[in-house]
């Protein structure tokens, strides 16, 4: 048992990359100036929820293991934010509600956005994010969250736990 503790998880690697190229994706500076989402520590939760929302959803819509590695990738995504709070200083007292607030966020946006995402409706989008991001330029950001949705639409779970590219270029 004890040695189990020191084996790698391959799966706990492919996530863990694939959370990573969501966040490089997410800290785009196009988002911050272009989309105007506010370039705070809120504003960079939005940013990555976004992408993480696409990202988790392609994932459940797959066959198994698909929903189990959107599992992993969720989990993933909050304890990554866990260890960003904390590096930020806010104390391990304040971590658990923080954590709670934001997880409830989270899954908040996931159904605000399901219905104009299965829609491909960019007004309604565009709605739903003005309502959680203040001041947004809710257009350009509607429609690359769309447009990198229908992308991820059509690929396999390989596709999206390899290829680099998971979300389209921006334009600007």
């Amino acid at each position: 048992m004890m040695f189990g503790l020191f084996r790698k998880n391959p799966r706990r690697e492919v996530v863990q990359a694939l959370y990573a190229r969501s966040a490089e994706a997410s800290r785009a500076p196009w988002l911050y100036t272009v989309a105007a989402i506010p370039d705070t520590v809120e504003g960079r939760i939005e940013s990555l929820t976004l992408h993480a929302l696409l990202v988790m959803r392609r994932l459940k819509e797959l066959p198994s293991p698909g929903p189990e590695v959107a599992q992993d990738y969720v989990d993933a995504l909050f304890l990554h934010i866990d260890h960003g709070l904390r590096e930020l200083g806010v104390g391990d007292t304040t971590i658990p509600k923080r954590m709670k607030k934001i997880a409830q966020g989270f899954y908040g946006r996931v159904q605000a956005y399901a219905a104009p995402i299965d829609a491909s409706d960019a007004e309604l989008l565009a709605a739903a994010l003005v309502r959680n991001i203040p001041a947004v330029a809710a257009e350009p950001l509607a429609s690359y969250v769309l447009v990198s949705g229908q992308r991820l639409s059509g690929w396999t779970l390989d596709d999206v736990l390899t290829r680099q590219d998971l979300f389209v270029a921006p334009v600007s």
